[in-house]
């Protein structure tokens, strides 16, 4: 079956406001085994609205439109669905009857703005929304299934879930599932060449999904079955491992802080962090999972020269001959951080963040990994604004960490 997700509101027009919904229904579209050709967002304006409606009637089997159902002047959904099919609005008394009881449970009075939820277009049902006061919209359509649900996250799942695609099973033809490959190391463009004869409309089709410095590789198959699914993944994921080798880390939902802290777990290692550009980014990521506390030591954030000195040990001699952002600091720093805090591992990051440069170009970046087997430091560069070197950095650091533990940098 092809779906069509319509998201209503200037505000997701105009950046104010993330279409986070889309994402979620598109995943469990393709979940469930339907199609979805187009996303399309649109601003609060009836013959927008229903122009965006009218085109998704003429390619979809179903549409599901999000937002615009509140009771405020620029939530014109219900009158967007009217213009679209023309079919008037009616106002249903019970409807109405059921919103004020809402109310008056929760101790309030409803406002008057609120009778326009009781209102749908001829031949559209009700959906219950448990969630919020506004209802959702189911509407058959010249054979084409219309459901209107509210932009907010929690009441659109709410529906989603319960009234939408259970009404939408029977219509997809088998199932689509992913596999996501999670990589390290190389480009996009590296990446994607050393896949290249395992690209294009094939089933399964591979992707690929550059964020925050990793390269994914996305393995899609469409199947009757999940077991055939898995079937037609499980050698492309093969070959994908194969020819990518230690650049891959994890599948799925894995992610870097995930294994290092497993990598560290096997071991009976801890991890502790000395950084300076990255303001404790590495710390706070790793903490982020729970449980971290099982391999986690500890931080320090030694922005200043002479904290760097006095806190870690950093002799101010190599400060003077090498410099803050040479890899003879980073590797000081992580062994002094090492024997400070006490832990087997120290991952250090001293650098030029921007967007004023400290003694290198901005952007070049030093870490530094301390184990029992030794401590190295590696320069790296990364493009863009401070954020991005800074997010780009942390990210590379967790990785030389997974590669240093496992004796793959050594």
């Amino acid at each position: 079956m092809i779906v069509e997700v319509l998201a209503v509101g200037t505000e997701l027009l105009i950046g104010q406001i993330v279409n986070a919904n889309a994402a979620t229904i598109g995943r469990r579209l393709a979940e469930e085994g339907h199609d979805a050709h187009y996303q399309v967002v649109v601003g609060d304006n009836i013959e927008r609205i229903a122009t965006a409606i009218r085109a998704a009637l003429g390619r979809a089997d179903a549409v599901i439109i999000t937002g615009g159902l509140g009771p405020t002047q620029d939530d014109l959904t219900r009158e967007g669905i009217s213009e679209a099919t023309g079919r008037q609005l009616e106002f249903v008394q019970g409807a109405a009857d059921r919103l004020r009881a809402r109310f008056a449970s929760a101790g309030r009075t409803m406002p008057e703005a609120n009778l326009r939820q009781a209102e749908r277009p001829l031949g559209a049902e009700f959906l219950p929304n448990p969630k919020g006061t506004a209802p959702g919209l189911a509407l058959v359509h010249e054979g084409c299934q219309v459901f209107a649900v509210p932009g907010v996250p929690e009441e659109m799942e709410a529906l989603l879930e319960h009234e939408i695609l259970p009404r939408l099973r029977g219509g997809g033809q088998g199932i689509v599932k992913s596999r996501l490959i999670r990589t390290w190391g190389s480009s996009e463009s590296r990446v994607a060449e050393m896949l290249d004869d395992l690209y294009g409309p094939a089933n399964p089709s591979i992707a690929f999904l550059a964020s925050s410095g990793e390269i994914k590789v996305r393995i899609t198959a469409k199947a009757s079955s999940e077991a055939e699914a898995d079937a037609l993944i499980g050698p492309i994921e093969q070959v994908v491992c194969e020819r990518l080798g230690s650049r891959v880390f994890g599948v799925d939902q894995d992610t870097i802080e995930v294994i290092v802290l497993g990598l560290l777990e096997e071991r009976r290692w801890y991890l502790a962090t000395a950084e300076s550009a990255t303001g404790g980014l590495i710390a706070s990521r790793i903490t982020s999972v729970p449980g971290a506390s099982n391999a986690f030591r500890g931080a320090v954030v030694t922005y200043a020269t002479d904290l760097k000195t006095g806190m870690l040990g950093v002799p101010e001699s190599l400060i003077e001959r090498e410099g803050v952002v040479s890899e003879s600091t980073a590797v000081a720093m992580a062994d002094g951080a090492a024997t400070t805090l006490g832990a087997e591992v120290v991952v250090s990051v001293t650098g030029s963040a921007g967007p004023d440069a400290q003694e290198r170009p901005v952007g070049t970046m030093i870490i530094g990994v301390h184990t029992p087997e030794g401590t190295k430091a590696r320069t790296m560069r990364f493009p863009g604004d401070r954020e991005r070197v800074r997010v780009y950095t942390a990210t590379a650091a967790l990785h030389l960490v997974r590669l240093a533990v496992t004796g793959e940098w050594w």
